[in-house]
């Protein structure tokens, strides 16, 4: 497969990981990364609001340059580019929303800049999951917005908590196995197809008896 990566970690015979990235993997890995980055940031560092804006929209940019980069050649074979998209535009939005609050001082968009972008991901997982037939996407576009919900809860703590969640489900995205039923299919079924032909051709080159 195109751009697979295989990480394996071990000292002596004791294996500390192994396992198999595809683009996918690669995507979901990255913006992971990044998200942690960017929350555990505005969590911790007293930075000012312009300099943590600029910071994540730099980091934002980057990584749905790096999500186009990844994912462009397998969401065209899937005929899943409209998801992409989707996700490109969801990205964007978030960005523009949450500078422009800093610039026009929209305090009460600031404040909710966590929620925000919960319910980005949440509308982007739940995407996702129509586009592939995914019931493990819609899950967790679900569960972002339960999320928002909790939020209050753990007031002091919103930044980390959002960078948990969105963080560690495309983390988690990364190393399991999701369901996609009928969509990744799609290069299964042409090549099925591809053998099928394949087969007809080679009977037709054996005599009959």
């Amino acid at each position: 497969m195109p751009g697979l990566w295989r990480i394996h970690w071990q000292i002596g015979d004791r294996v500390l990981w192994s396992s198999f990235y595809t683009r996918h993997d690669q995507a979901c890995v990255l913006w992971g990364l990044l998200t942690a980055g960017i929350f555990a940031i505005a969590q911790f560092l007293p930075l000012s609001w312009t300099i943590q804006a600029i910071f994540a929209s730099i980091m934002t940019l980057f990584g749905v340059g790096g999500m186009i980069g990844l994912t462009w050649y397998f969401a065209k074979v899937e005929r899943l580019n409209w998801v992409l998209y989707s996700w490109i535009a969801l990205m964007l939005i978030g960005i523009s929303i949450t500078d422009l609050a800093l610039l026009k001082h929209w305090g009460q968009v600031l404040l909710n800049v966590c929620p925000l972008w919960l319910g980005l991901s949440g509308i982007g997982y739940a995407v996702t999951g129509i586009g592939m037939r995914s019931r493990t996407f819609i899950l967790l576009g679900i569960l972002h917005l339960i999320a928002i919900c909790l939020l209050p809860l753990v007031a002091p703590w919103q930044q980390l908590t959002t960078g948990f969640v969105i963080s560690s489900s495309v983390l988690l995205m990364a190393e399991l196995q999701w369901d996609a039923n009928g969509v990744c299919g799609y290069q299964t079924a042409n090549l099925e197809k591809t053998q099928e032909v394949n087969l007809v051709a080679i009977d037709s080159l054996v005599p009959e008896m």
